[in-house]
């Protein structure tokens, strides 16, 4: 199969969101926002007026004769052009009318239309009390339905735990538990109504195709008015109990153990790649155990050497086993094999593989007990009789109703407690999350016109993703190793020992490397560029600081030529060309990317905002697979498998980097390649001809391309290697990170204005335009300041008084009325935030300001906002509750994938 340049992938994946965007415009105070906007109308021309008067009473109050009136004319004067309001109104009125002339008729109509804002500022308490009362009663409307609710009571426990009072609160104002939860409430309804982030039923998925249909540019479909959910539990928990298993003196004399896979002898030494455990924050909602691993040796001795022998001829024997084979005939007793062996047991030397959980797994929870009642020993059937329940609790959980699902998780956590309990712990751990679920949204797959695809948006992206290598904050590392490779080993080397390259290259450079450049900033505030430290002289790592500077100039061009308060700037296609010209040419990988898009159109024609791009194999689906179990005979993880071959370079494979054993949910996925690459200590779940391990493989260096290339001895191939889970690289054991390197793969921090110097208004704000390529939106109006600048409450101020403002500092600045709002702690770059993802603030919604307000805690925070584009409007995805906001995965394709 031959894939074209550009090439744009067949599916897409949908994600929706699970409230309607009508919800938050039920939160919405608009009475009192177009009070507040009058309010600002108002001043803002009685301030203009009141200049215009200051020339011609200087003149009138000059030629008066009067002295008391003078006196009272002069203080009036300063009042007007400051816009305020006299504390004695009467008497400047009839100051006023004794002036006398055009200037007296000028001030007296000032003071009458200042006295009448005055009364109608009067008006607003009243107005924003009432709104609020009835914004709130919407809030706890849609609190109560089930979508949320189900989705709360996996995201935030403690907020499910609370939120029933909240529901139905006593009478008189909010205690203060009350306005926390109220907050939190809030942040999560307007998560769920405008941000697509997959978790439990506050996002929905819907798979997607594109086919030349002759129809629009957006997605057509339908969603479904009844979601379908698939929990998973929480693997971590399984390991726990696998965990205290193996650390039992009693009970691990039955389990099965082998060395470790990739070992081997070095003269008088055992090598072998040891990992180290970290177990994860059993506290926090989304959680994950750290590995770390380094090369190993032991001394290989007479003991030693016997274990090995044992373990090679008898596979998977028995501890104890193993123990009695050691101490027959002799003199040795056996308690001390018995040490020795829980010695090399927690040094990874051998290990116990059933209890392992793999990412191909398809029912973990089941594959876990079958795996303990195979052990055969009356402890193991009791602890799998205890195992048997959490299966049957999940298979329940998506029909159950809310009051069901609490009761099918309190009995997961019972169960899986007392299977730890019977095991001898007093004191069983657990993560805070026991089950993780996704839904699915539609039935049938969305369908988008290809053809119309093609010739707008997709001809955008294939030009915009040739630049994306200048973001890829992993291609200094990649242009790293390749220099490290080249030292070591010269032009057209070869390397036949991955492990030791990969300790030597983490151990010679790497870890001091990450140490350096950890907050490495490409460009200062002034807009100065800094280069990358190129420690071994790496002409790629050269090139691309020279993309990245042409890409600033480009910037820098366009900013120069917008008007202030423009809106947006047109990034070409001769621009986009000279920074593709001066990227590192073999290093510019033909990489498969993933792009996060919302659609919206101008004049009739298509234009899709870039949220974010991801650069890696199948990113769209791989951990969503199993919720369309039913997408062709082999399901999605079969056809996407399928359609990965064609994106092959002749004569070579993918083979995935899994990682290890799945610690994490973020791990699981369906097969998505024919072959698996086995790092030392993984057994892999492929077929056996389809595994690769790390020794049948040799990295050489490619004189003709400029590129390392990973083949396999065993199959004569290429191998490319490709990692299908959603840790981060960082997240990831030193050998399956370094190994990513020889991946197609990128990992894009998108910082368009980062070497254009901050150009700030009066008011302390850097405002950006929009960026746009074609019919891509590359980038949102924004605009940047201190925290300490935003109008927060005064000490004193009525909630009339905070919210005009917030009202009338928007308008002054020019801010939309719905934006997105990052918090950066002070120091932090653009990829380090505070919060996460982007908070939905609704400058019209007194509970959206309240609840951004309270997470404003350092006034040297750094804040963006950016524009809130697509509109609400253009939420066209409708179910029977309205209409729900979408983003789009799409994937392309540089023609064949090569790392």
């Amino acid at each position: 199969m031959n894939t074209p340049t550009g090439h744009l992938g067949d599916r897409f994946m949908a994600r929706v969101a699970g409230l309607p965007v009508e919800s938050v415009r039920a939160l919405r105070a608009t009475a009192s926002a177009r009070w507040a906007h009058a309010v600002h109308e108002r001043r803002t021309r009685l301030a203009e007026r009141g200049a215009a008067l200051s020339g011609p009473l200087h003149d009138a109050i000059h030629a008066t004769e009067d002295d008391a009136l003078r006196r009272t004319l002069v203080n009036l004067r300063r009042q007007v052009f400051n816009n305020k309001q006299p504390a004695d109104y009467p008497g400047a009125l009839a100051a006023a009318e004794a002036l006398g002339g055009p200037a007296g008729r000028d001030l007296t109509a000032w003071l009458r239309d200042r006295n009448r804002l005055e009364e109608f500022l009067g008006s607003g308490p009243y107005l924003v009390r009432s709104e609020l009362a009835r914004t709130r009663e919407e809030l706890r409307r849609i609190a109560a339905g089930p979508r949320l609710r189900e989705g709360l009571l996996l995201a935030s426990p403690s907020l499910d735990q609370h939120l029933d009072t909240y529901l139905n609160p006593p009478p008189g104002p909010l205690a203060k538990r009350a306005r926390r939860v109220e907050r939190s409430l809030t942040d999560y309804v307007y998560r769920t109504a405008v941000k697509t982030s997959p978790f439990s039923t506050l996002t929905g998925l819907a798979l997607g195709e594109f086919r030349t249909t002759g129809g629009g540019f957006g997605p057509r479909g339908r969603i479904s008015e009844k979601w379908t959910t698939y929990p998973r539990l929480n693997v971590a928990a399984l390991g726990r109990i696998a965990d205290l298993v193996v650390a039992h003196d009693g009970l691990r004399q039955d389990l099965p153990v082998d060395l470790v896979t990739g070992w081997r002898r070095d003269s008088d030494r055992i090598r072998y790649v040891r990992r180290k455990v970290t177990t994860g924050d059993d506290d926090a909602a989304v959680s994950f155990d750290s590995v770390r691993e380094h090369l190993f040796f032991l001394r290989h001795g007479d003991t030693l050497g016997r274990i090995v022998t044992a373990c090679r001829e008898h596979p998977h024997l028995r501890y104890g086993d193993l123990v009695t084979l050691l101490a027959a005939g002799n003199d040795v007793p056996a308690e001390d094999y018995d040490r020795f062996l829980a010695l090399l047991m927690r040094l990874g030397l051998l290990q116990v593989p059933s209890l392992g959980t793999r990412p191909h797994t398809p029912d973990p929870p089941r594959a876990f007990r079958d795996a303990v009642a195979g052990l055969g020993t009356p402890w193991a059937e009791r602890l799998a009789g205890l195992l048997s329940g959490p299966p049957g609790v999940i298979d329940r959980y998506p029909a159950a109703g809310l009051a069901g699902r609490r009761d099918l998780l309190a009995a997961l956590r019972r169960e899986l407690s007392a299977a730890q309990e019977s095991l001898g712990t007093t004191a069983p751990a657990l993560p805070r999350t026991l089950l993780y679920e996704d839904t699915r949204c539609a039935d049938e797959p969305l369908v988008c016109d290809r053809e119309r695809w093609a010739d707008t948006v997709g001809a955008s992206l294939e030009a915009y993703a040739r630049i994306v290598p200048v973001f890829d904050t992993s291609l200094p590392q990649r242009l790293l190793l390749k220099s490290f490779f080249l030292a070591r080993f010269g032009r057209g080397g070869r390397c036949e020992d991955l492990p030791a390259l990969v300790h030597d290259f983490q151990e010679d450079i790497y870890e001091q490397y990450a140490r350096v450049t950890a907050r490495y900033r490409p460009f200062a505030e002034d807009g100065s560029y800094t280069p990358l430290d190129n420690w071994l002289d790496s002409p790629g790592i050269q090139a691309l600081d020279r993309a990245r500077q042409e890409l600033a100039v480009r910037m820098r061009a366009l900013r120069d030529t917008c008007p202030d308060g423009g809106e947006e700037v047109v990034l070409g296609t001769a621009a986009l060309d000279a920074v593709a010209a001066a990227l590192p040419r073999p290093e510019a990988h033909r990489l498969p990317l993933s792009h996060f898009l919302q659609l919206t159109e101008r004049a009739g024609e298509p234009l899709a905002v870039l949220n974010r791009t991801w650069g890696a194999l199948a990113f769209p689906f791989s951990r969503f697979t199993h919720c369309f179990p039913d997408h062709g005979p082999a399901g999605l993880a079969g056809a996407v498998r399928a359609a990965n071959r064609g994106l092959l370079p002749d004569g070579a494979v993918f083979a995935e980097l899994t990682g290890g054993f799945a610690t994490t949910n973020l791990n699981l996925h369906g097969r998505l390649t024919d072959y698996e690459l086995l790092c030392p200590g993984e057994s892999g779940s492929a077929p056996p001809g389809a595994r690769i391990p790390l020794d049948d493989l040799r990295l050489d260096h490619d004189p003709d391309t400029d590129r390392l290339v990973l083949r396999s001895a065993r199959l004569g191939r290429e191998i490319v290697p490709v990692y299908l889970g959603y840790l981060v690289p960082m997240a990831l054991p030193e050998i399956p990170r370094t190994l990513l390197l020889l991946s197609p793969s990128a990992f894009p921090v998108l910082d368009w204005w980062g070497g254009v110097p901050a150009g700030e208004t009066p008011a302390g704000i850097t405002a950006r335009p929009r960026v746009r390529h074609g019919h891509v939106v590359l980038s949102r109006r924004s605009w940047s300041l201190p925290a300490g600048l935003l109008p927060v409450r005064r000490s004193g101020a009525t909630d009339a008084q905070w919210f005009l403002d917030w009202q009338e500092w928007r308008h002054r600045n020019g801010i939309p009325e719905q934006v997105f709002a990052t918090v950066r702690a002070p120091g932090d770059g653009p990829g380090r935030t505070t919060r996460g993802k982007p908070q939905y603030l609704d400058f019209a919604s007194l509970l959206a300001l309240a609840a951004f307000e309270a997470g404003l805690k350092d006034p040297a925070a750094h804040v963006v906002l950016r524009e809130a584009l697509p509109g609400e409007d253009d939420a066209r995805l409708a179910s029977g509750d309205g209409r729900h906001v979408t983003e789009l995965i799409v994937e392309t394709h540089q023609g064949r994938c090569t790392p």
